[in-house]
């Protein structure tokens, strides 16, 4: 994915003896981070347009000439940072894995620090966190869970889930010091229905209780195989 690029500290000021006199050194030097900051604000715009259209309108239906013109931004300046509709929607995406994977190892760590060992009750609270997180971040979970998204993006919302799974299904070991792939299907499998149903309902009332419910139930899980603490 494309990323904004920054101007290297200092290009501008590198030329030319003219710094010698000092005169020109404070305006080159000070250049290189207004540009930086005007294309962080202009990435940041652009990707705040992309998440509202894409909401409004589905990623099938949403216009380029929608976004720039929402974000105050050119078309030219949208290619500068992303490599166009597909990019800002995996970038959003990628976005909010990275916050659901902050709010994941916080909830633990606050477990972890309140003297909670057991890996369920563990994993209970991390699975709590990104559960809290779709419906705190309705509109994208739902966005992406809708199915209208660039080709082969079902593949890669998968494959990330599966990796949020078994990254937290490491919290239970095997005899070995391996994870359990037969837990980590099992938990996947939890995970992508609750986020589906928790993303698409209307009522976040019920997502709420529903979100309960299920982690109820998966706190019940014991795999006869994996070595209980």
């Amino acid at each position: 994915m494309s990323s904004e690029i920054d101007v290297p500290s200092g290009q501008v000021a590198a030329g030319g003896g003219a710094d010698a006199a000092g005169t020109r050194a404070d305006t080159g030097g000070d250049a290189p981070a207004r540009t930086s900051d005007r294309g962080a604000a202009t990435r940041s715009a652009l990707l705040a347009a992309a998440r509202d259209v894409f909401c409004e309108a589905g990623f099938a239906q949403a216009a380029v000439t929608d976004i720039v013109a929402k974000a105050g931004a050119s078309v030219g300046s949208l290619y500068h940072h992303f490599n166009g509709k597909a990019d800002l929607y995996l970038t959003l995406f990628e976005e909010f894995q990275v916050r659901q994977q902050e709010r994941t190892r916080e909830a633990v760590s606050r477990a972890r620090e309140a003297g909670e060992t057991d890996p369920m009750r563990l994993f209970i609270a991390g699975a709590g966190a990104y559960l809290d997180g779709c419906l705190a971040e309705r509109d994208v979970a739902r966005l992406f869970i809708s199915g209208d998204g660039p080709p082969g993006f079902d593949r890669v919302m998968r494959q990330r889930l599966n990796k949020w799974a078994r990254r937290n299904a490491a919290l239970f070991h095997t005899a070995d010091g391996g994870v359990d792939e037969a837990l980590v299907v099992v938990l996947t499998g939890a995970m992508a229905g609750a986020v589906s149903e928790i993303s698409l309902s209307d009522d976040e009332a019920a997502s709420r209780a529903l979100a309960a419910d299920v982690m109820a139930i998966v706190s019940t899980i014991h795999n006869p195989r994996t070595r209980h603490r």
